[in-house]
């Protein structure tokens, strides 16, 4: 069945017929002309006016003219025209039903795209046969579906039918198409990619896209390895899908790289470009590299400005990022919401508590901006960081929505920082309730009993976390070394060099005793005597990762870890004395920010 809008018709117009065939011909292709120049909502709706008044609502051609400058001129208008005037009378053809699909795939309206894909059906009721360049609007339609890959399979199986999978454009939308639908689907679009002809640069973009959106950013770039082997120029999505993937993996190396070969290659710096780049160096530890980018730029947009903000809030350097959201409102580019969230983060991990409450202010006061549960969440953060639990919970109790989970792990984290252990135990109780399929609840109440060694209850917790099949996620870190990724989970001897990585965390923790470093024991969630816990920590995964670098590297270089969970505090303040033991400026990429260790300290003040 079509959805209820293709079965309605609102209008009634004398038919075209009545007018001569000459006149006919006149009123239509004075229409088009019309149409092709309406790029306002008025010139639309006049152009609509004279299309009914001239009795074409029939006509094919027009319609379709009609619908193409609309979805481009008044999106909002697109969905109750097609409602009214796509009617039973109208004769459908391809061109018209390619471009219902692609003027509501690419519609900025949600409710628009969820509708693209079913204009197939009234293709084939229709006995129209559909063209090649039906399915690349088509799948691309498909992929925007959530939760959908049923009706993406089925246009698969259709594309397979009318003889069109191999063609190269629809080849390479299958290929996004899969990889939009998640993780399980990556192998349907490698399985697609390996069938096809590998010529062209937008092949090896959509996989290696497919790869980063997936999480798999190391077979991201294994393969655009195999694509330079090949000899196939990149060209910019191939490098935004490149960046993407060093940004994830914090490979600096490989962003460095790109943007030599940016400029060595004459590949256009769109703003688009320039922007992922600042991202992906910032996001690897080059945060001087990322602004020297931004300072180069010829044309700066406001996401130019807030990735610069974000990556010296990131650092621990908040005065900077402050100072550059001043520079900003003076350059005339005014904030947006995201902005926002970067100058009250900048605020937040630098202790800038009173400035960061002056800006949370000037949001709505200043720039008519309401504060969404993201800039809320800031705050809380900012007051939890500065030790100030009861404002903190305060604010909580003032907020004028209600806080989801991640404002209550907030608070609970900062209680557990702060030592009030019994309030951080109270909430995470009723997020328990709230939300008992989470796991990060679970893990926080373990915390909480761990660090009071009530052994009993927190053995209990895990019960029932093994009871609804929710696993802790483990600790994982990866370091990058002449282009190569290595990664490091605490305790997993799969490592080609394990037993040489063991035994030089062995020294290192022999070289910690000697200067007098005491492990932070309670930070080892089981119940385990202090001789026990103090080797738990010994092989946490950041230590592993940092050992393999000692090793690997000459003296002096720079040590560059990411971890996909916040740093431990005895993983912290034993990095800080590992970096002065060994003379080596240690950077780690954590959950939360960029700790920058140096001669024994860290760049965030053990603020964190």
């Amino acid at each position: 069945m079509p959805p209820p809008h293709l079965r309605r018709r609102r209008f009634s117009t004398a038919p075209a017929s009545h007018h001569p065939p000459f006149a006919a011909r006149a009123a239509e292709q004075h229409c088009l002309r019309l149409l092709v120049c309406s790029s306002t909502p008025a010139a639309v709706l006049q152009s609509l006016a004279f299309l009914l008044k001239s009795g074409l609502h029939s006509n094919p051609l027009v319609l379709t003219r009609l619908f193409a400058s609309t979805a481009s001129a008044a999106p909002a208008l697109l969905e109750p025209l097609v409602a009214a005037l796509l009617g039973p009378s109208v004769p459908i053809d391809a061109f018209l039903v390619n471009t219902l699909i692609r003027a509501h795939a690419t519609s900025p309206l949600h409710s628009a795209r969820l509708r693209a894909a079913f204009f197939f059906p009234l293709m084939l009721r229709s006995s129209v046969v559909p063209n090649k360049f039906t399915f690349p609007f088509l799948l691309k339609a498909c992929a925007a579906l959530p939760g959908s890959p049923g009706v993406g399979l089925q246009a698969h199986a259709a594309a397979l039918k009318f003889g069109f999978a191999t063609d190269q454009f629809v080849s390479n939308t299958l290929i996004h198409m899969y990889s939009c639908f998640g993780g399980g689907f990556l192998g349907d679009a490698r399985n697609v990619f390996d069938r096809m002809p590998k010529s062209s640069a937008v092949t090896w973009s959509a996989m290696i896209g497919g790869y980063v959106r997936g999480g798999l950013s190391s077979d991201a770039v294994g393969l655009f390895r195999d694509m330079q082997a090949s000899g196939v120029r990149p060209d910019e999505v191939t490098v935004l899908g490149v960046l993407a993937a060093a940004a994830d993996l914090g490979a600096l190396e490989l962003a460095r790289w790109v943007g030599r070969f940016v400029e060595r290659e004459g590949i256009g710096k769109s703003v688009t470009l320039c922007n992922a780049l600042i991202d992906a160096l910032a996001k690897c530890g080059d945060v001087d590299g990322a602004v020297a980018v931004f300072q180069g730029m010829e044309e700066r947009t406001v996401v130019s400005w807030t990735s610069v903000i974000d990556a010296l809030a990131m650092e621990g350097r908040g005065k900077e990022a402050v100072g550059l959201f001043e520079e900003m409102k003076i350059a005339h580019v005014t904030p947006d919401d995201v902005a926002f969230i970067g100058v009250l983060t900048a605020c937040s991990h630098a202790g800038m508590v009173d400035e960061g409450c002056g800006y949370f202010d000037s949001m709505k006061m200043e720039y008519g901006i309401e504060p969404k549960i993201e800039h809320y969440g800031c705050m809380v953060d900012m007051f939890g960081r500065g030790g100030m639990v009861e404002r903190a919970v305060e604010f909580v109790r003032t907020m004028p929505m209600k806080p989801n989970p991640i404002i209550w792990r907030t608070l609970v984290a900062a209680c557990r920082a702060h030592g009030r252990l019994e309030l951080g135990e109270n909430i995470t109780r009723k997020l328990l309730n709230e939300y008992p399929a989470h796991e990060a609840n679970y893990v926080m109440l373990s915390n909480v009993y761990a660090l009071t060694q009530r052994w009993k209850e927190k053995s209990e917790i895990r019960r029932e976390m093994s009871k609804r099949g929710i696993k802790k996620v483990p600790g994982c870190s990866v370091v990058e070394l002449d282009g190569e990724v290595h990664e490091f989970i605490a305790g997993d001897e799969s490592h080609p060099q394990w037993k040489e990585i063991y035994m030089m965390v062995e020294e290192m923790a022999r070289e910690l005793r000697r200067i007098g470093h005491i492990s932070a024991t309670s930070e080892v969630l089981l119940d385990l005597d202090e001789e026990d816990k103090e080797g738990a920590l010994q092989w946490h995964s950041e230590k592993l990762a940092i050992a393999f670098l000692l090793l690997r590297t000459p003296p002096g270089t720079q040590v560059r870890v990411v971890k996909n969970l916040r740093v431990c505090s005895d993983c912290h303040a034993a990095i800080k004395c590992i970096s002065q033991i060994y003379n080596r400026e240690i950077v780690v990429r954590d959950r939360s920010r960029f700790h920058r260790f140096k001669n024994g300290s860290c760049s965030c003040n053990d603020f964190w």
